[in-house]
């Protein structure tokens, strides 16, 4: 696993295999997850990777059992 951040975009990628092709990418918010041929996940992209980050911190610090994290 290699985890890098471009802090000009603001964009955390974290690569979950080195080996494969990608092959199609799905969003979801501020989510993009790539898949190689087989349906592997190789590569998560977390966008405006700073405001993700913090509401995951607030979250865990309230402790609450009901919060959610809502991510754009």
């Amino acid at each position: 696993m290699r985890i890098s951040y471009d802090r000009e975009q603001d964009i955390l990628m974290i690569e979950t295999l080195q080996e494969g092709t990608l092959d199609h990418a799905e969003q979801s918010g501020a989510f993009i997850a790539h898949f190689g041929k087989e349906g592997q996940l190789l590569l998560l992209e977390i966008l405006d990777a700073s405001e993700v980050l913090a509401s995951l911190v607030k979250v865990a610090v309230r402790g609450s059992e009901n919060s959610t994290l809502v991510a754009a």
